[in-house]
């Protein structure tokens, strides 16, 4: 198209478009344009006037018939405001220089492929039907915000060099998948914030992220779906489901790597007991954050995670917990070992060592040996009842008299409470003596000394024997010096090959 004048057979309100075409003005007299006008406007332009740039801006119109631009390369920005759509727009694999869609009224919109060279906002829209960019290029920033899409969004394997922005958006899709955004990929940020509401699953399974990924006062809701599906996402800076962010359903976002902070805080998850609440396995990230608003009855499952940062206190923690494999180097705030151990009792699945050990190695870590042995000493009770009768009775001796080891103090009070009473047992009611004609000195001590420890021998024992029902006291008395002395080395032996 050439010249200053419009088609013959264009209405008014399409002759005032072309004309506001040409000087690059907005355009609305709240008529209505034919789809094929725009179209034809778009790929066969008019001159622009002397001093103008071309392009098309309309506001306030109704467009019949269909936009169909696939396959179209236009040069000129297209920026429409507060129009209505007849039918859903059609721009699979169109070349645009930007597209703006704010406060728009579209039965749906299909962009697959699309490739928009600078920005493309679809704000304050309300689309009945899917939003479908599968596979689109955007040079700059996706603005999805304020806008309601009943039908749900697709951004699989898109790719947008800036940041996606769907704060205070509403996507609408209960019985599928609200937004689907697997393998897309961000430069900037993707941003949730600000009262998100997502009906369906939203699901950004292997995305790659630049920035962070933020659902800071988001409200997810999936009915007998993940509310979050986020396996394998790589995110480069924090991933925050936190301030305000509500789930109804559960999260299922394992192998995922997160070069900041994972967080939580002031977080909730609705899910029943016994379900699955935050499913998190093998996964990476500088500063995990459980400092839930309230209590999260389902499970939450961090199996094999690696972390440097582990925070939350005890309160705010989850009541069924799996920490089977979790490695991580500090714990937030900073409490002694009674407070974190009922931790440790939160796994469903039943009593794992490695949380106790990695526990007490963060402890000594930091220099805190006897919270440690604390830990560990819990560890050794716990296993005690998963064994058969003879080894909890055995565990139950050691940890009677020794501690399994780590409360070596406990052998010293035995052996002193022994001694004493036997002492005293033999002072009162001395043994006779083995050779009358000739007996040596009797020291209550040193003889009870002698039966209490089966390899010392000074001498008393072999000169006198008890008779009567000191016989019984003596056997007693040898009976526990084995068993001390057993559980002891047992004790020992076991802090040395820690050591």
């Amino acid at each position: 198209m050439s010249g200053s004048i419009a088609p013959v057979g264009w209405s008014e309100s399409e002759r005032g478009m072309w004309a506001a075409f040409r000087r690059g003005e907005w355009y609305a007299d709240g008529g209505e344009v034919r789809a094929s006008a725009v179209r034809r406007l778009l790929l066969a332009p008019p001159q622009a006037e002397p001093g103008h740039p071309a392009r098309l801006r309309l506001r306030d119109l109704l467009i019949t018939g269909r936009l169909d631009l696939e396959e179209a390369v236009v040069t000129a920005a297209l920026r429409l405001r507060n129009c209505r759509f007849e039918h859903a727009p059609h721009l699979d694999g169109a070349s645009l220089g930007a597209l703006e869609l704010r406060d728009c009224t579209l039965p749906g919109l299909s962009a697959v492929g699309v490739t928009v060279g600078w920005k493309c906002e679809i704000r304050g829209c309300r689309v009945q039907g899917a939003l479908d960019m599968h596979g689109a290029s955007i040079g700059g920033t996706l603005h999805l915000e304020d806008s309601r899409l009943t039908g749900g969004a697709d951004l699989r394997d898109s790719s947008v060099g800036g940041s996606v922005i769907l704060r205070r958006a509403a996507l609408l899709n209960p019985r599928g998948t609200a937004l689907h955004a697997n393998r897309l990929h961000i430069g900037g940020d993707l941003d949730c914030r600000g009262g998100l509401v997502a009906e369906g699953t939203v699901d950004v399974c292997d995305a790659r992220v630049g920035g962070g990924v933020r659902f800071e006062g988001a409200s997810l809701t999936a009915e007998h779906r993940p509310a979050l599906r986020a396996h394998g996402i790589d995110v480069g800076a924090e991933f925050k489901c936190c301030e305000g962010f509500v789930a109804h359903g559960r999260l299922s976002m394992s192998s995922i790597t997160v070069r900041s902070q994972l967080c939580f805080k002031n977080g909730s998850i609705d899910v029943p007991a016994g379900q699955p609440a935050l499913v998190s396995r093998r996964s990476t990230a500088s500063d995990l954050d459980l400092s839930f608003s309230g209590p999260v009855h389902g499970t939450v499952d961090l199996s094999h995670t690696r972390l440097t940062l582990l925070t939350g206190a005890p309160g705010e923690w989850p009541l069924a917990l799996r920490m089977e494999g979790v490695v991580y180097d500090s714990l937030l705030p900073q409490l002694p070992a009674a407070e974190r151990l009922p931790l440790l009792a939160r796994d469903p699945e039943g009593f794992t060592p490695q949380p106790y050990e990695q526990l007490a190695a963060v402890y000594r870590l930091h220099g805190r040996d006897a919270e440690a042995r604390t830990v560990l000493l819990a560890k050794q009770r716990r296993l005690r009842t998963t064994l058969p009768w003879p080894g909890r009775v055995w565990g139950g001796l050691q940890d009677l008299t020794v501690g399994y080891g780590y409360r070596p103090m406990r052998a010293v009070w035995w052996l002193f409470a022994i001694m004493l009473s036997g002492t005293l047992l033999f002072t009162a009611w001395p043994p006779q003596a083995v050779e009358p004609d000739k007996p040596p000195h009797f020291q209550a001590a040193i003889y009870t000394f002698d039966l209490l420890l089966p390899l010392v021998d000074f001498g008393q024992e072999q000169a006198f024997s008890p008779r009567g029902g000191l016989q019984w006291a003596a056997v007693l008395l040898i009976c526990l010096g084995w068993l001390l002395a057993t559980t002891a080395a047992t004790g020992a032996n076991r802090m040395l090959r820690r050591a």
